[in-house]
């Protein structure tokens, strides 16, 4: 028997003004998508949640407010490379919001699918909408697209809430098409 899936509808909508917007990153993305989320922030008053999904750990417990605990994938893995990835978004994090004081934020570091971490983040916050960037650049990134397809593209199939993907690198459509 098919199960029935609640879909997308005007009674589910969740209003901007006064809900937070939950925001992906990832270490060396470019700001535009931080400076983007804080323009949207700023005109509907809406708290940021930054949220990194660490694809090389999974979640073991999920807490109220949207923090969870979580452990490596790799069980001979030792050390916790994972404290200096959160230390160094939390620090680029703070420089970037010193020049936005009126917006309110936090940042959540979580683990396993992207998609669906944010997706519960955003149902524990009661979050208006989602701020992605379009896809990351360079080989690592296409590769990581490749296997774990596109974040933006999760997001808009499993759950109901908008989802603004902010263009990182765009075809200048002016120049020639190169032929392969």
């Amino acid at each position: 028997m098919p199960r029935d899936v609640p879909q997308p509808h005007p009674s589910r909508l969740t209003a901007f003004e006064g809900h937070p917007l939950v925001v992906g990153i990832v270490p060396g993305q470019p700001e535009l998508v931080a400076l983007t989320a804080i323009s949207l922030a700023r005109a509907s008053g809406a708290t940021l949640y930054f949220a990194y999904v660490d694809p090389q750990r999974s979640t073991v417990e999920e807490f109220p407010d949207g923090t969870v605990r979580h452990a490596t994938l790799d069980p001979d893995a030792v050390g916790d490379d994972w404290r200096r990835t959160d230390q160094d978004l939390r620090e680029a994090l703070d420089r970037l919001m010193e020049h936005a004081p009126d917006v309110p934020w936090e940042f959540r570091y979580l683990a396993g699918r992207s998609d669906r971490a944010m997706t519960h983040l955003a149902r524990t916050v009661d979050a208006a909408a989602f701020v992605v960037g379009a896809r990351t650049t360079g080989l690592q990134g296409r590769m990581r697209e490749l296997l774990d397809g596109s974040v933006a593209f999760h997001l808009t199939h499993h759950q109901h809430r908008p989802v603004l993907v902010v263009p990182l690198q765009v075809v200048d459509w002016s120049q020639p098409v190169a032929r392969r």
